[in-house]
């Protein structure tokens, strides 16, 4: 009888033990323990912005820490969509990333149609900054002020132009909203993101871009461009003499620009939750805070949950933008 009970609880550990083991072979979509091979962190926008720096900053801390590479891919394309899509569409098997933004927030309004739904088919993780905008134009534009400049516009309607990361990016509306609120009218010129934006406004070929600060802030420093206000409703510490727009006149303009780290929807939960733990680990590190600080951006760290209602809040919040703007892209 004995014999009998201990083989049944021996049956019965080991039907636990292969249950257990089998759960865990679901959970990372392979016998694997997770990551089981490199991982990508999709960007995407051409190298050289605020989204491909801080990819590759959060890329190589979090390889050392998963214990496998972190390869950061650029797949720009249709004001960042073409990136999101992709994730959205990749196995959901924690070795797909995107390196995502507040302009996914916005392209759900400004687009008529998505091939996916940016709530429903990606899962956040965490944000990883929020970075303010700056206005800035090239030195040879007559205005050393927001006041001036608008004088310039509403003197030549239509003339000046402003660049973007692309249409329906958070750049493209913060030019909007600034038309609106200012009364003038200006020709928005789409790019592929901050590289080929930043090179033809170095250039003259442009007036002026609302871009995020990290990737003009060298050339602000350099005397090759000139900040004229920030975006967000706070000075940014990176240049603490230049004025919020609502400063300089136009007054509750408030917009800037965050990112941050999704997955495929269907990824499991206990990889997210080890994705997150390793990210706000990083995030939250004396160094990555002052690597952050030098670029101008402010770390931030949260949870999928806190970053899940930020997207919604956004969506909702831009909705609303998009339509007193009138922007639409088919």
């Amino acid at each position: 009888m004995w014999q009998t009970a201990a083989i049944r609880a021996s049956l019965l550990a080991f039907s636990l033990i292969s249950g257990s083991a089998l759960a865990q072979a679901a959970s990372t979509g392979s016998g694997q323990a997770w990551p089981a091979k490199p991982i990508s962190l999709i960007v995407p926008f051409p190298a050289g912005g605020t989204t491909d720096v801080l990819a590759r900053a959060v890329g190589q801390e979090l390889s050392k820490s998963l214990g496998q590479p972190v390869v950061v891919e650029s797949k720009p394309g249709a004001g960042a969509t073409l990136g999101a899509d992709y994730v959205a569409k990749a196995r959901a098997d924690g070795h797909t990333l995107l390196m995502g933004a507040v302009h996914h927030t916005i392209a759900t309004s400004v687009y008529k149609k998505l091939p996916y739904d940016f709530q429903k088919d990606l899962l956040p993780v965490t944000t990883v900054a929020l970075v303010p905008n700056v206005l800035v134009v090239n030195p040879g534009v007559p205005a050393k002020s927001v006041s001036e400049l608008l004088a310039l516009a509403k003197a030549s309607p239509g003339k000046l132009t402003y660049g973007s990361n692309g249409n329906g990016t958070g750049q493209h509306l913060i030019g909007a909203q600034f038309e609106g609120m200012g009364g003038v009218q200006m020709l928005h010129v789409p790019y592929k993101g901050s590289g080929p934006l930043t090179t033809d406004l170095l250039g003259g070929q442009i007036t002026m871009s609302f871009d995020t600060i990290t990737p003009v802030l060298p050339h602000i420093k350099a005397g090759k461009l000139r900040a004229l206000a920030i975006t967000t409703g706070k000075r940014s510490t990176a240049l603490p003499d230049v004025p919020t727009l609502d400063e300089a006149g136009l007054k509750g303009f408030n917009l800037g620009t965050w990112f941050g780290v999704l997955a495929p929807a269907g990824t499991p939960r206990e990889i997210v939750t080890r994705l997150n733990t390793e990210l706000v680990k990083i995030i939250q590190s004396p160094d990555f805070r002052k690597r952050m600080e030098d670029i101008g951006a402010e770390p931030i760290g949260n949870t999928p949950e806190q970053m899940a209602k930020q997207i919604r809040d956004d969506t909702d919040r831009f909705a609303k933008l998009v339509k007193d703007a009138k922007v639409t892209i088919e």
